[in-house]
């Protein structure tokens, strides 16, 4: 994995987490600004880039597989009625500039292109904060305005006919290790319990570790959490769950996300207490 300017953010000092904005990947994979690697304040890489089970997944980023039929999430596309299919309609996202960069965050801009064409034009603000002795929190907003002169839709494969597949949004493909993470909400534990449903929070804890994902707006919180655990460590929130989401010509879409890093395996009253510590009001 390389690429140029590239961001390391800290958090007491710490490395915590290095933000590459040019990914040199091949086209099929949606190359796209990633975090890769992700660690918890003891040095415990939470994150993979490129695993061989899903060469698309890139540490923690936004990645979408349908804004008007081209694929930013990578891979193959699901086609209604066909599956999932090789289709050459895979768009990149495009770095433009860090309009800030301090060790613990930056602001960025980035171009959504695909066909040769702008789509989307994004600010993406990313900031790192101290909790506790063992957590931290990354704070994750993006902003997508539609800068074409036509709507644009975003799908997902659910939207597309694939039921329980609604990925697509912000999304951080977490560490693999030799059994499945535990994954729970504040009344719901499992990934059949919770994939697909809206909660405040939702933690995925493996062996060392925890992450917990919080939505840190209202239309954040209102966007279901797409999860999985035995096939693949993975947390996503869906933008696009029952229905294709419309994006007027320059109007903008926001969603912002809270994760907490910490070290060890929280129960449901530690993370909630760090998430109230970590979402400012």
């Amino acid at each position: 994995m390389t690429g140029n300017d590239s961001a390391v953010l800290r958090v007491a000092g710490r490395p915590v987490a290095r933000y590459v904005t040019r990914p040199e990947l091949p086209r099929r994979l949606s190359p796209r600004p990633c975090l890769h690697p992700v660690t918890t304040l003891a040095g415990t890489t939470v994150t993979e880039f490129s695993p061989a089970d899903h060469l698309h997944h890139l540490g923690v980023g936004v990645a979408v597989p349908d804004v008007e039929g081209h694929n930013f999430w990578g891979g193959r596309t699901y086609v209604r009625d066909r599956g999932p299919t090789e289709l050459d309609n895979h768009g990149a996202q495009r770095h433009t500039a860090f309009q800030l960069r301090d060790p613990d965050g930056f602001v960025e801009e980035l171009r959504w292109v695909a066909a040769g064409r702008e789509l989307l034009r994004e600010r993406r603000t990313v900031a790192a904060a101290e909790l506790t002795a063992g957590a931290w929190a990354l704070d994750f907003t993006f902003s997508l305005t539609n800068t074409t002169p036509d709507p644009l839709t975003i799908g997902s494969p659910a939207t597309n006919g694939r039921p329980g597949a609604a990925y697509g949004g912000f999304f951080w493909r977490a560490r693999k290790e030799s059994a499945a993470p535990r994954v729970f909400t504040a009344d719901r534990e499992g990934e059949g319990d919770v994939h697909g449903g809206r909660a405040d929070w939702l933690a995925l804890t493996g062996d060392t570790w925890s992450l917990v994902f919080a939505g840190a707006t209202e239309a954040t919180r209102r966007d279901p959490w797409f999860v999985r655990t035995e096939e693949y460590p993975g947390v996503g929130s869906s933008l696009a769950h029952d229905e294709r989401v419309a994006v007027a010509p320059g109007d903008t879409l926001v969603r912002r996300i809270v994760t907490v890093v910490a070290d060890g395996r929280l129960d449901a009253d530690g993370a909630a207490a760090l998430v109230r510590k970590a979402v400012s009001p």
